[in-house]
């Protein structure tokens, strides 16, 4: 079985100018952790995830500075707290997404799939075509949905 034959296909995403708010909207209504960002082609180009949310209500850190004969030395890298700035007053989706998105095939087997998830630590996975189109998404309720069908019939 492949990924293809278990995932949700009726993906919900969004662009790059959509507002956080409606990002945490869509996370709340549907009950997701992450969402994936698509560009105007229906490319894949970023996750927003719950954390992201989270981390922008987060303090943000300044970095760790000596001052020496009137000038500053950065002892912490000086880019990643005005990367953390930014994102803390994101404003739209492309401001606070993440841009290393972790994808599987939709030719890639169902244990492929659940070794990503395990060892990345993720709860869902999007699934895009050979173009790096959003086909659908891969959570762990699908997989333990295909791994024990009769106990959910059961009950």
């Amino acid at each position: 079985m492949y990924a293809k034959d278990i995932m949700t296909t009726s993906v919900v995403s969004v662009t790059l100018d959509d507002s956080v708010k409606t990002c945490a909207k869509l996370l709340m209504e549907h009950q997701f952790s992450g969402l994936p960002v698509i560009d105007e082609k229906g490319q894949l180009v970023g996750i927003v995830t719950e954390s992201d949310l989270i981390k922008r209500a987060s303090n943000v850190r300044s970095p760790a500075v000596l001052e020496l004969l009137g000038g500053l030395i950065y002892l912490d890298n000086p880019n990643k707290y005005i990367d953390e700035l930014k994102r803390a007053m994101a404003e739209k989706v492309k401001d606070l997404m993440s841009t290393k998105v972790v994808t599987i095939n939709e030719d890639d087997t169902i244990e492929q799939a659940a070794t990503t998830l395990l060892a990345k630590k993720f709860k869902r996975l999007p699934v895009v075509d050979s173009e790096g189109k959003v086909v659908g998404i891969i959570s762990r309720r699908d997989i333990l949905s295909y791994l024990y069908p009769a106990s959910i019939e059961q009950e």
